[in-house]
């Protein structure tokens, strides 16, 4: 294998050179190359707005390039090949080209025709023929005017992941504008299309009149929020799933407000709000498979990044060096992108082993941060719940709560909740790979934001969920001591003992000061009483237990929690006794205000925005399965 890489590596050395000195022109503010999308592969859609890609996921993406090209690229034996970090950099035509016609085509030959597609839409960060296609300045609803913005919160506002800073998700009566009586009526307003997109899943953010979200091309768009007309676009160099938080900047002559996210390539930005200009970009992760998954909490002139990776969804492979990557949160000071600090979830990897194939394989690892951090200001502290480690032994900070002092990034504090779990992915089945943990998973990423919060009685408690069900709250105010934990998740037949494990909470709930509200990846939602813990009531939205997950994030009003399925359906339901009040299936094509065809698909991880009478939320989730979508949705009353 290695001579054969060697040979590649001498004759793809300079094709992939030329590439790299492009990516890197790009990265550094060139004008990219026109895009040249190859045949069938230009947009996602159909003309009737069917999703025309059929894939297990782009996440696919990084098991193929572990499993076909590691052995290459990454490897020291092959210095010549270039390195992972370098082939990120490219465009997806770039890759999709030198996999089907140019130097790498013998590898590519290896790979069905969605396999190519899917390892250009993982390595650069976003799908095929979106390089220009998603700019504003091609769309026919461009505004009128762009008038100068109001302060963020000075009207009704939805501002990054959570609301608040305590990521409650709870949206008080004045800013939802929009009551219990009135949700029946909700019906779309508008809906905007992103062209060539497979994952619609950025949660919007609202602020003075304006939408600001996210794309899977690495677009950022600023919408009007009540007509859908398009302000303008930014291209970052990878896919944006975070949701964006607007505030106040400092020291700029060119901007009042900027608005934060992260990409796929651990970019931290700062856009301003006003026109989209960049203000800065700070890179805060060099391993080449880091991302940023959850979205900053920006506060007080900080922005806290919170960092995660691919690693572990196939590091199986012999050729790949499992595993190095390592959680973390990186404090970056938000008027200029300096960083401030960066605390990492687990030690420095060291080497410990070689496995049959010769790879040297490492420990520590894991600990990556999915969700948005949560802000005690009482305190002074930062909370994030951890993922698994990926190699043996595991550190106690794994699938965990963490707490950080805002000012230094010293860990404070932290509570396990799942011990001794290394999880990676391909290592289920009866022949595992020399690199598979043993024994593998159970895979108890904490993937949902803390949710801090002050009972009736001036009691606080931080509560969070697992992949198994459980939810516990923990008391700040005592270092993190367990108040109450519950299990919640009902029985699904004809399920493994692995995957029964995965039928509890992913990406989050919503809490007012009496209940905290979860949906499960079982199906349906529960509330449970934040000051005992005691389950309230339980609603499987009239599905088979298992049969449809509704593991993204609740959202709620008073009187009201929203949770979306991945079946595409949103659901509202009345807190008091969980009945549902409304529900709306989004898996179907939408006629859009920029003439973009798109259409619904699955809803996961996400949940919706409301703000001043309006529901917004974006369906399409192609992370993990087919549910291919790329349109946001825009609900009214009125």
């Amino acid at each position: 294998m290695n001579r054969f890489c060697r040979i590649t590596a001498i004759a793809a050395v300079a094709t992939f050179a030329a590439l790299g000195m492009q990516a890197t022109s790009r990265a550094q503010g060139a004008p990219p190359a026109p895009a040249q999308p190859p045949p069938q592969a230009a947009s996602a859609q159909q003309s009737n707005g069917e999703p025309n890609i059929r894939t297990a996921g782009t996440e696919s993406g990084i098991a193929l390039f572990q499993q076909h090209c590691m052995g290459c690229h990454g490897n020291p034996a092959v210095p010549r090949a270039p390195q992972p970090s370098v082939i990120r950099q490219m465009t997806p035509e770039r890759i999709y080209q030198a996999l089907t016609t140019g130097v790498m085509k013998v590898q590519g030959a290896t790979l069905t025709e969605d396999q190519r597609k899917m390892m250009a839409t993982f390595l650069s960060g976003r799908p095929l023929g979106s390089l220009q296609s998603g700019s504003a300045e091609r769309m026919p609803n461009r505004c009128d005017s762009n008038p100068p913005m109001a302060a963020p919160d000075s009207g009704p506002e939805w501002n990054g992941w959570g609301v608040d800073v305590a990521n409650t998700r709870f949206q008080p009566a004045q800013d939802a504008g929009l009551t219990a009586e009135q949700v029946p009526n909700l019906k779309v307003k508008w809906a905007f299309g992103y062209p060539d997109g497979l994952s619609a899943y950025g949660q919007p953010t609202v602020v003075s009149g304006r939408v600001f979200v996210g794309t899977d091309t690495g677009y950022i768009y600023s919408l009007n929020a009540q007509t859908g007309c398009v302000y303008w676009s930014y291209q970052a160099e990878g896919y944006v799933r975070t949701a964006i938080t607007v505030r106040a900047v400092k020291g700029r002559s060119d901007a009042k407000y900027a608005a934060y996210f992260g990409d796929g390539h651990a970019f931290a930005y700062a856009l301003d709000a006003q026109t989209g200009k960049l203000l800065w970009k700070t890179k805060v992760e060099k391993h080449f498979i880091s991302r940023i998954t959850g979205a900053p909490t920006v506060y007080a002139g900080v922005d806290y990044v919170p960092v995660s990776s691919s690693e572990e969804f196939s590091a199986s492979s012999l050729d790949y060096p499992c595993c190095t990557m390592r959680g973390s949160v990186v404090a970056l000071d938000a008027n200029t992108g300096r960083r401030i600090w960066k605390a990492y979830m687990v030690g420095v990897p060291r080497p410990t082993r070689k496995n049959s194939a010769g790879t040297q394989l490492y420990a520590p690892s894991g600990g990556d941060i999915w969700s948005a951090p949560t802000l005690d200001l009482k305190r002074h502290v930062v909370y994030v719940g951890t993922g698994d480690a990926q190699s043996r032994p595991v550190p106690t900070t794994t699938d965990a709560i963490v707490a950080l002092d805002m000012k230094t990034g010293k860990i404070l504090w932290h509570y396990q909740a799942e011990k001794n779990d290394a999880f990676v992915g391909g290592c289920n089945g009866p022949n595992q790979p020399a690199n598979c943990p043993k024994p593998n998973g159970p895979d108890q990423d904490i993937g949902n934001s803390p949710i801090l919060r002050t009972l009736p009685n001036g009691n606080r408690v931080l509560v969070f969920g697992t992949k198994n069900g459980r939810i516990i709250a923990l008391d700040p105010d005592q270092k993190g001591k367990k108040l109450w934990e519950v299990k919640v998740t009902p029985p699904v037949k004809n399920q493994s003992p692995f995957f029964a494990e995965l039928n509890g909470i992913v990406w989050g709930g919503a809490a007012d000061d009496q209940h905290v509200y979860y949906g499960l990846h079982a199906g349906g939602v529960v509330a449970v009483e934040l000051a005992t813990g005691k389950v309230d009531w339980y609603n499987l939205l009239g599905s088979t237990p298992g049969r449809v997950a509704n593991s993204s994030a609740t959202s709620l009003i008073p009187g009201v929690v929203f949770v979306a399925g991945n079946d595409g359906t949103l659901h509202a339901l009345a807190t008091s006794d969980g009945h549902e009040i409304w529900s709306y299936n989004t898996k179907h094509p939408f006629d859009t205000v920029n003439k973009v065809p798109a259409h619904g698909g699955t809803i996961d991880a996400i949940g919706p925005t409301i703000v001043n009478g309006m529901v917004y939320i974006g369906s399409g989730y192609a992370v993990v399965g087919s549910g291919t979508g790329n349109v946001l949705i825009a609900f009214s009353a009125d």
